[in-house]
């Protein structure tokens, strides 16, 4: 007997079991640690977040009750680039012991009423890393890529930003320091290092151009 699926805007009452999906996705992603936090306390607090946001969206879909699936959504108002609403769907997932029960056609079911009701002409979505399911999904429902993301921490590209710097540091360092070496060979006189073979060559031609030393006279016995 198929079930019948409900999918309604969450309320206070649902997050921790939104909580313990997200968790479950996690754990089922193969870059979990980039998907969400892995306590369940900082996970309501960050969906308590998006449901604070200006066009935030948490749908939560139930099965005789029971929350088996959710989709994290915000709409996003026209900006720099986008001349009209967009909605840009964070997450999708439905629980494994719920699927292939249309649970998750009627997520998107509401999701694409919630773009219409806001005017959102695309609907942007970023299928969970690693989850093939999800991605095949998504392009039977008509979803195609458009561009790819890449993450790092803030951590890593401060340190990487810094080592980037650090040879032209030296090499500043080293050009100032030969050009204030110079400085002071010119004003210290001959202190330092110094290139005589230019003063050789000079000597060398003072000596040709000088006439050959006389020779001595014979005293007288």
């Amino acid at each position: 007997m198929r079930h019948v699926v409900e999918v309604r805007p969450a309320v206070g009452d649902d997050l921790v079991a939104i909580a313990s999906l997200c968790s479950e996705a996690r754990l089922e992603s193969a870059t979990g640690a980039q998907l969400c936090a892995p306590e369940s306390d900082r996970l309501v607090r960050h969906l308590s977040v998006l449901l604070a946001l200006p066009g935030g969206n948490v749908l939560v879909a139930l099965v005789e009750g029971r929350p088996v699936g959710f989709v994290l959504a915000r709409v996003l108002e026209p900006h720099l680039f986008a001349d009209e609403p967009s909605l840009y769907v964070e997450a999708v997932y439905v629980g494994q012991d719920a699927r292939r029960r249309g649970v998750g056609h009627a997520l998107l079911s509401a999701t694409a009423d919630v773009a219409a009701d806001a005017g959102a002409t695309q609907v942007y979505s970023v299928p969970i890393p690693g989850s093939r399911g999800v991605q095949r999904f998504l392009a039977r429902l008509g979803f195609a890529p458009v561009a790819g993301h890449r993450v790092v921490s803030t951590a890593v590209l401060q340190r990487r930003l810094a080592a980037d710097l650090v040879p032209s540091r030296k090499g500043a360092r080293s050009l100032e320091d030969l050009i204030a070496r110079r400085r002071r060979a010119r004003t210290e006189g001959l202190s330092g290092p110094v290139d005589l073979r230019e003063f050789q060559a000079e000597l060398g031609r003072r000596a040709a151009a000088a006439p050959a030393d006389p020779q001595p006279e014979s005293l007288p016995g």
